[in-house]
């Protein structure tokens, strides 16, 4: 296997396509951990470090959001590299099934959170640079029930998550093939 190039080639992807892969993995497993760890944070006595928090995780989400656009849009318009070679057409479907999914949440999660914050009235700020626009009125029943829809969106993120990345270490550990070693610097 040849090094990357800047663009994908029909046996590996490109730097573009890794740094874009590997950094939006750690921000979404970083925005998963804060999610969990906040909401778990009593409201009482932790008012002003839960609010920070919260703050710090939309801001994160819509930086996650314009990096999912930032992936689509990279994936539309470069070559997807080859299957390895005696990869059955079931993995194969599989394999794009699961894309399709971890595609379809990257931007179903953080566009649900944006929908929460808006109709509970509450600002979606990007750091100090700007709030994002409300996407709807303040609805309170529709923020209580977005707030389960966002939940269970990232609790079946993190499990697409974990079968893709179950899936790409059983090509590198059992299988030996190239799979993984495709999406890793210098692999």
């Amino acid at each position: 296997m040849g090094r990357a190039t800047l663009a994908n080639t029909p046996e590996r992807y490109g730097w573009i396509a890794i740094v874009l892969h590997w950094a939006m993995a750690a921000l979404l497993a970083g925005l998963v951990g804060l999610g969990i760890f906040m909401v778990q944070l009593p409201d009482v006595g932790y008012d002003r470090e839960k609010i920070t928090l919260i703050l710090v995780h939309k801001a994160l989400g819509m930086i996650a959001l314009a990096g999912a656009g930032a992936r689509m849009v990279w994936r539309l318009t470069n070559a997807l590299p080859r299957f390895v070679d005696g990869l059955p057409p079931w993995q194969q479907v599989s394999a794009l099934f699961v894309h399709l999914w971890l595609y379809a949440l990257m931007f179903a999660v953080p566009v649900t959170g944006w929908l929460m914050s808006s109709a509970g009235g509450y600002p979606t700020p990007i750091f100090s640079w700007l709030d994002a626009p409300d996407l709807i009125a303040r609805n309170e029943h529709l923020f209580r029930t977005l707030i389960d829809v966002h939940r269970w969106l990232a609790y079946a993120f993190t499990g697409v998550v974990v079968l893709h990345a179950a899936a790409a270490l059983r090509h590198h550990l059992v299988l030996k093939d190239h799979t993984l070693r495709k999406m890793l610097p210098g692999g």
